[in-house]
């Protein structure tokens, strides 16, 4: 029986989830006798019970009572369990490389075991030779992660992409909370989507409305791309994986990716495909370029905006494909609390990068490395935004470095992205830590051209305050009277691309961050 100060007293405990165990009778007692719960054991994460009582589901704290009944997991030789689905893209290098480096860190040797079909299982194991915990990994596709989630029979998801409307419906209707939240999902690393082309293809840049049209089947011939007189062979992502939702999503694919296309399980086949075939255009993966040769992306201003690592860590480079980490809204192993939060350490990122992603760790780029951004500013100049306040922006950033941390907005938004989401948790840590104490820091607006150059510059100045704002918030525990902060914003002063299209203005809109 459950009496009342029972059911207070485990109310008032920390109402989260844990890992699920087959449901079976507990009863768990304080040392007193005073406090008394009964019902089904739903988990125990090695610190905490979660127990289905005839009240509800309660979470209670494991060092304060004992348990008794058949469902009484073992204290003493307790093995964490986390659960990983989704993205076998994910789950082929990337995660199992940072468990790797986890397990090395922390002192645990690694066993890998096979299980059914791609499914595999990392076994972290004590220097004494206990077990302490076992990583099992559900290699399916972004989809079934979501489900296996929704489900309950994920711990996380390796997501390939944003969790979309329809499964936030569904995680909120299930009582799963909103899985958009800082604490129920993250950024792991960053790519890109890249078109490519043989090393010898003759075309060298295609803006986005060509590359949708060659996607949707509009242009069919190389000539339409100022090519040769020849049909374009089209390479894409399997569809229904994660990468290709990505695209669809991307790129307004409403009917899905086109039929003539020739589809591709892995990227790096498909990008030796078309490294050997002179009339080939995939559109693949950042990582997985191979020998194949990236088509900068432009447009009729003449701008034009080339892959490499730093415009994906800025979003210079409009098309990211930031890969994702979904998390339950229910307490995980500590050893697995303990493994998310090594993955967004600085040796983590190392791993990472190492592992052929893009890592988040901040990078400084000296203004002399800025000559093509300079010049075309120059060029762009015209009433509206004269060479004096070039002659502005230059005096403020004179002798600073601009910070790979940058931050863009979610179209027709002025929420910011989730590459950006990410990138104000990266700064406010680092903020909390001292990284920057004693350096000055500047905020700096930017805008798109459309529209008055005065009232665009209003625009960015509140988007760079609400950037800091942001960050202010989430760094509770810095000092920032330690560091010198200030707000500028230059408008149209300095696009990356041209104004002409919605994904230019996307990537004029942003918010930078230089440092001294």
């Amino acid at each position: 029986m459950v009496n009342f100060r029972a059911v207070v007293v485990a109310a008032l405990l920390l109402l989260c989830g844990l890992q699920p165990v087959a449901a079976q009778d507990v009863t768990l007692s304080s040392p007193d006798g005073a406090v008394e719960i009964t019902g089904n054991l739903l988990g125990f994460d090695g610190e905490f019970y979660r127990v289905d009582t005839k009240f509800g589901e309660l979470t209670v704290d494991g060092s304060g009572v004992s348990c008794e009944g058949p469902g009484c997991p073992s204290l003493s030789d307790f093995v964490a369990e986390i659960t990983l689905s989704g993205s076998a893209a994910m789950a082929e290098i990337l995660l199992p490389a940072l468990i790797e480096g986890y397990a090395l860190r922390n002192g645990y040797q690694t066993h890998r075991n096979k299980l059914a079909g791609q499914d595999f299982e990392y076994l972290l194991r004590k220097a004494g030779g206990g077990t302490a915990a076992r990583f099992v990994f559900a290699v399916s596709d972004t989809d079934q992660g979501f489900a296996d989630l929704l489900d309950d029979a994920a711990d996380i998801v390796m997501a390939q992409r944003e969790v979309r409307e329809e499964e936030l419906s569904l995680a909120q209707a299930r009582g799963l909370g909103d899985l958009t939240q800082p604490a129920r999902s993250r950024v792991l690393a960053l790519d890109a989507l890249v078109p490519i082309v043989a090393p010898d293809n003759p075309v060298q840049n295609i803006d986005l409305p060509s590359l949708i049209a060659v996607l949707r089947g509009d242009i069919d011939n190389w000539s339409a791309l100022n090519g040769p007189d020849a049909p374009i062979s089209t390479h894409v992502p399997l569809d229904g994986f994660g990468i290709a939702q990505l695209i669809e999503d991307e790129f307004g694919l409403t009917s899905g990716l086109p039929a003539q296309a020739q589809q591709h399980e892995r990227l790096d086949a498909l990008a030796r495909y078309v490294a050997i075939d002179p009339f080939a255009l995939g559109l693949g993966l950042y990582s997985q370029i191979g020998a194949a040769r990236a088509l900068r992306l432009g447009g009729d201003c003449g701008f034009g905006l080339q892959v490499g690592r730093q415009a994906i860590k800025t979003e210079d480079y409009p098309i990211t494909a930031p890969l994702f980490l979904y998390l339950p809204a229910r307490r995980l192993p500590k050893i697995g609390r303990e493994f998310l939060s090594y993955v967004r350490g600085p040796a983590a990122q190392i791993v990472i990068r190492r592992a052929g992603f893009v890592d988040q760790a901040p990078e400084r780029i000296g203004l002399n490395r800025q000559g093509n951004r300079l010049a075309n500013a120059i060029a762009s100049a015209g009433a509206e935004v004269g060479l004096s306040e070039l002659a502005r922006l230059v005096d403020k950033v004179d002798g600073m470095d601009r910070l790979t941390t940058t931050f863009r907005f979610e179209t027709g938004s002025a929420r910011p992205d989730a590459q950006s989401r990410g990138n104000i948790e990266q700064l406010a840590r680092d903020l909390e830590s001292g990284v920057y104490d004693g350096r000055k820091l500047m905020f700096v607006g930017f805008s798109d051209g459309e529209g008055p150059a005065a009232a665009n510059r209003d625009i960015a100045l509140k988007r760079a305050t609400a950037v800091w704002d942001a960050i202010t918030e989430t760094s509770e525990t810095a000092n920032l009277s330690l560091v010198d902060v200030s707000v500028e914003a230059f408008g149209e002063a300095m696009p990356m691309a041209c104004d002409d299209s919605d994904w230019g203005r996307k990537v004029n809109r942003r918010v930078e961050v230089w440092v001294r």
